[in-house]
Order: C-alpha cells, then sequence, then structure tokens
C-alpha cells in the first residue's frame, strides 16, 4: 500500500465546500466537495470510497484534482457527450426551404435535402426532434387555427 493520501484544508476552504451542498451545483460536484471534506477531517480513502460506494481510485482522483486545481477541480471539463453535427444555419436554411416553397416535406425528405445540399447527416427521427424543440414544425395555418381555438 502507498502513502496515504491528505489533503489539509484552511477555514474558508472549508467553509467553501461546505456551502457547496446548499448551492445549486451538479450532485456530482456536491459529492466531490464532500469527499474533500472527509478527507481533511481524517478520513481514509478507503472508507470514504466505502462511504460513496465508489472505487478508491475515483476518490483519489478528486483528491488529486483538488491538490491540482483547487476549486475548479471539483467541475467537469467542457467537452464531454456528443457533439452535434448540424449547425444552426442548416436548420435556417431547413426553414427558409419549409418557409419559401410551396410543397410539403416529411422528416425523411429533409434529412436527404440536408445531406446532399448541405452534406450534413442527421436521421429523420433526430431532425423531427431538433425541428420540433425549435417550434418550426408544422404549417402555419395549423398555428394561426390552433392560436384563434385558444383564445
Amino acid at each position: 500500500m502507498g502513502a496515504r493520501l491528505r489533503v489539509f484544508l484552511t477555514h474558508e476552504q472549508d467553509r467553501t465546500l461546505l456551502n457547496l451542498r446548499k448551492q445549486d451545483v451538479p450532485q456530482k460536484v456536491k459529492d466531490r466537495a464532500e469527499v474533500i471534506r472527509l478527507n481533511a477531517h481524517g478520513w481514509y480513502v478507503e472508507n470514504i470510497a466505502s462511504h460513496f460506494d465508489w472505487n478508491e481510485k475515483t476518490v483519489r482522483k478528486v483528491l488529486h484534482e483538488w491538490n491540482n486545481l483547487g476549486l475548479e477541480g471539483l467541475w467537469e471539463l467542457p467537452g464531454r457527450g456528443g457533439k452535434p453535427r448540424w449547425k444552426e444555419d442548416d436548420i435556417v436554411f431547413l426553414e427558409e426551404c419549409l418557409r419559401i416553397e410551396p410543397r410539403t416535406y416529411n422528416s425523411s425528405q429533409l434529412a436527404l435535402r440536408l445531406k446532399t445540399e448541405r452534406n450534413v447527416q442527421l436521421s429523420p427521427d433526430r431532425l423531427r426532434r431538433v425541428l420540433k424543440k425549435r417550434g418550426s414544425i408544422g404549417s402555419v395555418q395549423e398555428k394561426v387555427i390552433k392560436e384563434n381555438k385558444t383564445r
């Protein structure tokens, strides 16, 4: 077994980490702050890992991040997760097609048009969800009728 990993906190740092429990931050950040506080109060890495049901390597990683980066080490770095395959101007292009042209499109046709003209490949289902989230789905006439019915 290696040397014991220990973190020492000033009173202000301890108070800041304690106050994070009441803030509107992700639960992971609150857990990491608590791990650091428990270690500073004398808990061993093994005990902290069993308390949180984490791996010991995870606890050590949190403690090393605290030593290297301080408070910034509690948050996740940007860039996690999948990146969008489309840009805002691609969706604006489709909205213009829907607005200008007299014909109607289904999501498969829009996805094909996006692929051929903009070289952006989106599944019809994903494209439908993006357009729906933006409020681009449906004809103008449908929206007018719906607004009049609700008044």
